[in-house]
């Protein structure tokens, strides 16, 4: 068994400055917004790899990929990121209070985000900038597929560091059982680290490795939402329920319920971009 390290949860703070009867600051620079840079700027990286692959990199589309494209599609993203996961913890996790107190929801520095709602802010994110460029809209989600899981893996650290989102009680002979500050004597499950593992590495290397093959346009985006909801799933099974949720029917958390529509819907999309006769090829194998 082991004991949370207890990491500090500020990186460096500046401040308080007194001007006469002025208090100016603290300013604080959290590990989780850290988190939050490393996870862009490692979409940046791997989305800038995924211009030398075909189709992407290919002179003679009508309307090439290039650099200036994957900065577009970032600033997008963050906003996506930002408002949609703002909005869907609100929506989906405490809908009654955020009614009650409406300014609230921009208090984002209090912390709230939920992957579903930053998914959605995302996928709108992409259909405005595909019809911005006029590009396909599943060509767009098909470039960003593969290069969304390391940031994933990013916030889940995040996440550790902050001692939240703890998992459900363990057996105290488990080895990597731990006890978190704020969870109890109990020792529990790692469930971020579950997640960093599961939701963050694993389905990175199994999309990057699935989208450098010839896929049909759809394909990818369909492996992805199908692939995050199954590993989700499974990891909820480790993570203990929020306190004001619990268990829901059938004794799933509400992230595995919100992991079902997505599971479909990814399913779904794989086998129409498989099986309809029109569909084009979009490898990016070199």
């Amino acid at each position: 068994m082991l004991k949370y390290p207890d990491i500090d949860p500020v990186v460096f703070q500046i401040g308080p400055f007194q001007a006469g009867a002025l208090q100016i600051g603290p300013w604080a620079v959290h590990w989780y917004g850290v988190t939050y840079l490393v996870a862009f700027a490692m979409f940046y990286g791997l989305a800038c790899l995924r211009l030398r692959h075909t189709p992407y990199a290919s002179i003679a589309r009508p309307s090439p990929w290039s650099r200036r494209d994957v900065e577009d599609l970032l600033f997008y993203g963050v906003l996506g990121v930002i408002a949609g996961g703002r909005a869907g913890y609100c929506l989906f996790y405490k809908p009654a209070y955020y009614l009650a107190h409406p300014l609230e929801i921009f208090a984002i520095w209090q912390g709230g985000m939920s992957f579903h709602g930053g998914m959605l802010g995302v996928i709108v994110a992409m259909a405005l900038w595909a019809r911005w460029r006029t590009r396909p809209w599943l060509e767009v989600t098909d470039f960003i597929a593969p290069c969304v899981p390391v940031g994933l893996a990013s916030g889940r650290i995040g996440n550790f560091i902050n001692g939240e989102l703890w998992g459900r009680v363990a057996d105290a002979s488990l080895p990597w059982a731990m006890v978190f500050p704020g969870a109890g004597p109990q020792p529990r499950h790692p469930s971020q680290i579950y997640q960093f593992l599961l939701e963050g590495l694993l389905l990175f290397a199994l999309l990057w490795l699935y989208a450098r093959q010839p896929r049909k346009l759809g394909q990818a985006s369909g492996a992805f939402l199908t692939g995050y909801g199954v590993l989700r799933f499974v990891a909820e099974y480790f993570r203990e329920p929020d306190a004001y949720l619990g268990l829901q029917a059938l004794n799933l958390s509400r992230g595995q319920w919100l992991c079902v529509p997505m599971v479909i819907a990814g399913a779904l999309m794989w086998a129409w971009a498989t099986w309809r006769r029109d569909a084009r090829m979009t490898s990016d194998r070199q």
